[in-house]
């Protein structure tokens, strides 16, 4: 069950299960009553070996260095994973006190709780461990689930670009939300 799932740092030794998880977790991109979740046509949703390389680099930076990155894993009992968030580094120089998130939850793990857990460990991390001020994020406009989860971890909506995105014969905006973490 993902309410008793097991979060916690992913290592170096993780990243290929990872990856293999982020292509599974990419095919619902779209698909059936999945919202689209990330800004890829639906048959191009992967994560290929270049985006790969430039994670487990950015995995390797220190917290607080250009391109720094850091991720949690949840597991089930059974060592499977069920879902990811990660923050890092915004590309801007002068937003150190800031870092980006991303993440996903499997398919069969959805509306158990497991993204606000998530979301839980990630910012007690950036308050206490990276002495950020803030966790922004960027969401497809769609993706209606996502928003609702993010606004109920504390997340405002700071802004939305209209036709950010035409992915599919189809125009997206991507909504900008950020949570404050002092």
């Amino acid at each position: 069950m993902a309410g008793e799932a097991l979060i916690r740092p992913a290592t170096s030794d993780d990243l290929d299960r990872f990856f293999a998880y982020l292509d599974d977790h990419l095919r619902d991109n779209g698909s059936g009553a999945t919202a689209l979740f990330m800004p890829m046509p639906r048959a191009a949703s992967r994560f290929g070996p270049e985006r790969e390389k430039a994670f487990r680099s950015a995995c390797a930076c220190a917290t607080g260095q250009p391109g720094w990155r850091r991720l949690w894993l949840a597991f089930d009992s059974d060592g499977a994973i069920l879902g990811h968030i990660d923050l890092r580094a915004r590309p801007e120089g002068a937003c150190a006190h800031r870092a980006l998130l991303g993440m996903g939850v499997h398919r069969d793990a959805r509306k158990q709780g497991l993204g606000a857990r998530l979301i839980a460990v990630a910012a007690a991390w950036a308050a206490s461990e990276a002495a950020l001020d803030w966790i922004d994020l960027e969401v497809l406009s769609v993706n209606l689930p996502a928003r609702q989860l993010y606004a109920r971890c504390g997340f405002v909506q700071t802004g939305e670009a209209a036709d950010m995105f035409r992915i599919d014969g189809e125009s997206l905006g991507y909504t900008f939300m950020s949570l404050a973490l002092r």
